[in-house]
């Protein structure tokens, strides 16, 4: 990503206000601060890390770049700042794993030496070429500040952790165009082989071009090649919307219309679909559509079952960004990496010494209503469960608050499946509640309703005083009923300023017939990812609390609707530590 123009005067009035187009803006995080970008915190605070997601153990981290599967070992990439705890003198890290939880960090792999990226080396992916030969592309700043998009390769195939990269002198492979915004060019897929034997990639933009809907437009370029060297532009895109504006870190893959495995990046055929996933420059948020893709024209068009814009589908209505997927060929599975900011000031990132970290890698398939994606938690995260506590049959009534003892509540993996035995309550659905994050900012955890406000109350204080609800709230819509799920920071933290504290939230497609509403929550110290119904609405929060921290954090099942709700089942444990 480039960050360099990234917080206008515009920009950041929107995120002041945290509305833009009807949308919550997540807080900005990547401003430029000279006096700390290469400030080296002298002690690294311990309070609010995390202790099994992934993060290095200092200074900044934002974009996961280039994973994949490589004769057995998981690679990461990641943009890192080895000087301070704030974006700046950014590399490109590298750790490697054999699971995905517990990692060992090796030298950076790519860092700004040469014409071509010299003033930067920002976000890009890997490939697999015939051969087994794993190549990146990524984005360079040259010299003349273009954004341009290179290469780089191992230096030693046999080295099982390819510990060193080079990068041809032959670089760049890509350049902007004539009238392309060249400080607007950047974050190259995967690539994808097509029946043609021609290899194509896509490159995130915004602007005019031929086919690209508006001035405002965002764009992916489509690039093809013979040889993955000499790469020539298409005449279209492979997708454009109007308004949206810049597209940075476009991901482009196919899903199956049957069942839970992943497919190679290059498959298509008649028994897929494809997810064109973007991240907004404007909104921080990460969209995609499930669509169509016609590999003779190479043009991709969404199903018309949801919005391609700032009102369509997330991978997440929380704090989530910059994701890239990789084909899991260890496994037949496709894999999500994202990357969760922090939710404070840099002059806190950099009095605690770091900032930033990666979310719990998912599995994502298409969901059997083939109109969005399913995730959850890679099932190795499942080693790192300890003590477990349960709980089954348990009546929640309204205004009750049952705790769930004997765990670490500050660290912990929670699955809890909720009966509702009368739907009969529910409040009415106003249409014109298009914006979850608004109904739950309207309607918070305190807000009695008919049917819920129901949930977990995380990273809670004893008495209280501050506490994370993750919740839902069933609505009653003339033809079905209406699912929000809510995951609150508002009262996350006693701390009174310099918090983003929103109301995360967005609507969850499921059915209800038979009476049942499930949540997996996983808790840990500054972060809460939850998983409603299955995955099919997945939110990220990031929160500092004061009291509830370390052993002084409880957990607690809640009701706030009139109607009672059953624990029809709740399997709690304590997380070990991963390796990092």
């Amino acid at each position: 990503m480039d960050f360099s123009k990234f917080f206008s005067v515009i920009l950041l009035a929107c995120c002041l206000c945290m509305t833009c187009n009807n949308n919550a803006v997540v807080k900005a995080s990547h401003r430029i601060y000279p006096e700390f970008q290469s400030f080296q915190a002298k002690k690294v605070m311990k309070l609010h890390r995390t202790g099994f997601h992934f993060q290095p153990p200092r200074n900044w981290i934002n974009d996961p770049n280039a994973p994949m599967f490589f004769n057995g070992i998981y690679h990461l990439f990641y943009q890192y700042n080895p000087k301070g705890a704030v974006w700046g003198n950014i590399v490109w890290a590298h750790s490697v794993s054999t699971d995905m939880i517990n990692w060992e960090a090796l030298d950076p792999a790519i860092y700004p030496t040469k014409p071509f990226d010299i003033n930067g080396c920002w976000s890009g992916s890997a490939t697999i070429l015939p051969g087994n030969k794993p190549v990146i592309l990524y984005t360079g700043v040259d010299t003349q500040n273009r954004q341009v998009q290179n290469y780089a390769i191992p230096a030693n195939y046999s080295d099982p952790y390819l510990r060193e990269w080079v990068k041809p002198d032959n670089n760049p492979l890509v350049v902007p165009g004539v009238g392309m915004n060249a400080t607007a060019f950047r974050d190259p897929t995967t690539a994808w082989q097509g029946k043609d034997g021609q290899w194509r990639i896509l490159v995130g933009s915004k602007g005019m071009h031929v086919g690209s809907k508006g001035k405002h437009a965002g764009i992916a370029f489509l690039y093809r090649s013979k040889d993955f060297v000499n790469w020539v532009q298409a005449r279209y895109p492979l997708h454009s919307s109007a308004h949206t504006g810049m597209w940075e870190c476009p991901d482009f893959f196919p899903v199956s219309l049957n069942g839970k495995a992943g497919l190679d990046t290059s498959l298509v055929g008649k028994n897929m679909k494809h997810v064109m996933k973007v991240s907004l420059d404007l909104t921080r948020y990460d969209y995609y559509t499930v669509g169509t893709y016609f590999p003779r024209k190479d043009r991709y068009v969404p199903d018309n079952t949801s919005d391609d814009g700032w009102n369509g589908l997330r991978y997440d209505y929380g704090n989530y960004y910059a994701s890239k997927s990789f084909f899991d060929a260890g496994k037949d599975r496709r894999i999500l990496w994202g990357w969760a900011n922090e939710s404070d000031t840099a002059q806190n990132d950099n009095d605690k010494g770091w900032a930033g970290i990666l979310t719990i890698p998912r599995m994502v398939w298409l969901d059997s209503n083939r109109k969005q994606l399913v995730q959850w938690p890679i099932k190795e995260l499942e080693t790192l469960r300890g003590k477990k506590v349960q709980i089954s049959n348990q009546q929640v009534r309204k205004g009750e608050h049952i705790e769930v003892k004997g765990i670490t509540a500050a660290q912990a993996d929670v699955e809890v499946t909720f009966l509702l035995p009368s739907l009969d309550n529910a409040e009415k659905f106003d249409p014109s509640w298009v914006n979850a994050q608004d109904l739950c900012g309207l309607k918070g955890s305190k807000v009695e309703g008919g049917v819920g406000p129901f949930g977990l109350l995380t990273l809670s204080s004893k008495h209280l005083e501050e506490y994370t609800p993750v919740f839902f709230r069933v609505f009653k819509a003339p033809n079905k009923h209406v699912v929000l799920m809510c995951s609150d920071a508002r009262s996350s933290s006693l701390r009174k300023s310099g918090l983003y504290k929103p109301s995360f939230a967005g609507f969850v497609d499921v059915d209800l017939a038979d009476g049942k509403l499930s949540l997996r929550s996983l808790i840990d110290h500054s972060v809460v990812g939850s998983f409603g119904a299955g995955g099919k609405t997945c939110i990220t929060s990031r929160v500092y609390p004061k009291l509830a921290v370390f052993n002084n954090a409880h957990l607690y099942a809640f009701n706030n609707g009139t109607g009672t709700v059953t624990i029809e089942s709740l399997n709690a444990w304590s997380m070990k530590n991963a390796q990092l």
